[in-house]
């Protein structure tokens, strides 16, 4: 009897950041489902969630040493990851980067086709506008345009994550929780304070869902330490910089309902339980709002002309991100309230982005004022 055909292969190169690791996984799993077996490289930051998805063999590198130390040290990791990687064969390699130096980490590796992203080449572009977990699906598949039959009429979801330790805080009352993710938006690379929602509107929400009866807690890594401080005055939980990455995903599946701004985190949520509140301003909420139910994202800044002005790479050098700050309190408990009435009445309600009224006629007021 002749052996069966050998599954094709596919190694993926991303390291982080989180969030645009977990906006990957989605386009991953359908290569899964399409028959292909699923390497990849990726940091040791983001590599316990990968490994709860047992469709995906993982290859942690330590990516502060390969990225981020001397000459040296990034020499013996990426010898390190060059045997690892020494006499496997691929049908393809991806590396999800712009930057050609990441091509460097899959230099041993024999594939049929090879790809990295590319700002002048459409098939390995991801096209503005569109949602960053389509456009990996795209990419993989080799679909330069993203039509199969052509269109494309439905998005992939995130894919829910499996086997999540237990819940590190245990519910003691049945008041709505509500976890606050009020720093993020820093990684390796950079603080991108940018897109962070300000720290006193987050502090005026608890206040306001306190107010209302509701459980607050703060989450956070060890980075966002700086955070707790703004509320010591209130009777909130704070669990930031307490909880391992595994945990805070635990800790996300408990809650009601999360809200953040455009980070990490809010990835994070998308592949639990949880609905979300998710605030933006420089960045677009449509390639990165996770594409389930019961996620909002309200965006700020409509009028601005100078919004988006996240390229993929850089911000406008901006002083007062006065987009995300049109977004009250106010507005995101109003979403919050609408939230927690729909998983009351068991009322799945669509993904959708919200741009608050004021922020519209606030604009349209402004030029007709100074109209002769």
């Amino acid at each position: 009897m002749p052996n069966a055909t050998p599954n094709p292969r596919l190694l993926l190169i991303k390291l982080g950041a989180i969030g645009d690791v977990i906006m990957a996984v989605p386009a991953a799993y359908t290569m899964h489902r399409a028959g292909y077996r699923i390497d990849w490289v990726c940091g040791h930051a983001v590599a316990p969630i990968l490994q709860l998805y047992p469709w995906i063999d993982v290859i942690a590198v330590d990516e502060t040493k390969l990225l981020h130390s001397g000459k040296l040290a990034s020499l013996r990791a990426l010898l390190s990851l060059w045997r690892t990687l020494a006499g496997r064969r691929y049908d393809l390699c991806a590396t999800l980067y712009y930057d050609s130096r990441y091509k460097l980490l899959a230099l041993p590796v024999r594939a049929r086709r090879k790809l990295i992203l590319s700002h002048t080449n459409r098939a390995t572009r991801l096209l503005p506008g569109r949602h960053h977990t389509d456009e990996y699906a795209r990419i993989l598949a080799g679909r330069p345009n993203g039509e199969i039959d052509g269109e494309s009429p439905t998005q992939l979801p995130p894919v829910p994550v499996p086997g999540l330790p237990p819940n590190p805080l245990p519910r003691t009352s049945n008041k709505p929780r509500i976890v606050l993710v009020p720093a993020a938006a820093r990684n390796l690379l950079r603080d991108d304070a940018l897109r962070r929602w300000p720290i006193e509107n987050y502090v005026e929400l608890a206040r306001l869902l306190l107010a209302r009866g509701c459980e607050v807690i703060l989450a956070g890594g060890p980075e966002d330490a700086w955070a707790s401080a703004a509320f010591s005055a209130l009777p909130i939980t704070d669990q930031i910089a307490r909880l391992s990455l595994l945990e805070t995903l635990a800790l996300l599946n408990s809650a009601a309902v999360t809200v953040t701004h455009d980070t990490g985190p809010l990835h994070m949520a998308g592949i639990t339980g949880t609905a979300i509140v998710t605030i933006f301003g420089p960045t677009d909420p449509r390639g990165r709002l996770p594409q389930r139910a019961n996620t909002v994202a309200l965006w700020g800044g409509e009028g601005f002309a100078c919004r988006p002005c996240y390229d993929g790479r850089d911000y406008a050098p901006c002083l007062n991100n006065g987009c995300i700050q049109q977004i009250t309190p106010t507005m995101a408990l109003g979403e919050v309230e609408t939230l927690l009435t729909a998983l009351r009445e068991n009322r799945p309600l669509l993904p959708r982005i919200r741009t608050p009224k004021h922020t519209q006629v606030g604009g349209f007021v402004s030029l007709e004022k100074v109209r002769p």
